[in-house]
């Protein structure tokens, strides 16, 4: 039997029954040891059965003409486009899209890559760390699976921050998609609750940069880019707060 952990996705994909059934029996032998998830994947599969069952009829209509793809193909052909305006517009197109790399090159040239990294992390606090049935995919007691899975898919080693001294305990982590690429999340609490997370990926611009401040929605942090490797540190607390254990 595989040792991969199961994933969200794997979860959505057996209530959408696509999983292989190897896959499946994996998923379903987790559920039965973990009855808090189980009971969560029963509802999503009940509200499935209800909206199906609740569009059954709709989804058994026939489709209407307009939306025949021969149809569409054909009246799509009748259509005559002058050859000069035809012309004008693959101009534009051309020209907005030079327009738009050379934007992105500034972007990236100038901390973009940083500044999209900090909006991933507060992100992922704002998705995760509110949750208290399953803010991590692997648990701190799993530590050296979490570090070799993320390291991994990073495809560079990934060493688990320790903030102990700062108070906070690991919990866990999971990976992030992002639109630059995967990220590793690590996830971690104090005595009293509250919590941190740091986000993890490489950077595609900045090999290295100092530690900036962010603040966004609430949520207060620091950024920055070590060897290739970008970090950020999110939380609720003030900047000042959150400084010393970023460093």
């Amino acid at each position: 039997m595989s040792h991969r952990p199961i994933t969200e996705d794997d979860l959505h994909a057996y209530v959408d029954c696509v999983l292989e059934p190897e896959r499946r029996a994996e998923v379903a032998a987790y559920l039965d040891g973990h009855p808090d998830v189980a009971e969560r994947i029963a509802g999503y599969t009940n509200e499935r059965d209800l909206m199906r069952a609740a569009l059954a009829g709709i989804a058994d209509e026939p489709l209407p003409p307009r939306l025949n793809l021969a149809r569409i193909i054909e009246n799509r052909r009748r259509r005559t486009v002058p050859t000069w305006w035809a012309v004008a517009a693959i101009l534009l197109i051309s020209i907005g899209a030079l327009g738009g790399w050379a934007i992105r090159g500034a972007v990236q040239t100038s901390g973009g890559g940083l500044a999209a990294l900090a909006q991933e992390a507060a992100y992922s606090y704002n998705v995760y760390a509110p949750d208290h049935l399953r803010p991590v995919e692997i648990r701190a007691s799993d530590s050296a699976q979490l570090v070799q899975w993320v390291s991994n898919r990073l495809r560079q080693p990934v060493k688990v921050p320790d903030l102990t001294a700062a108070g906070y305990r690991l919990m866990g982590g999971r990976l992030i998609a992002t639109s630059h690429g995967p990220a590793a999340m690590f996830m971690y609490d104090d005595d009293r609750g509250t919590r941190l997370v740091v986000l993890a990926r490489p950077m595609l611009t900045e090999q290295g940069a100092p530690m900036a401040p962010q603040s966004e929605r609430g949520i207060s942090g620091f950024t920055w880019a070590d060897d290739g490797m970008g970090y950020s540190l999110v939380g609720q607390g003030g900047a000042d707060s959150l400084k010393p254990i970023a460093n």
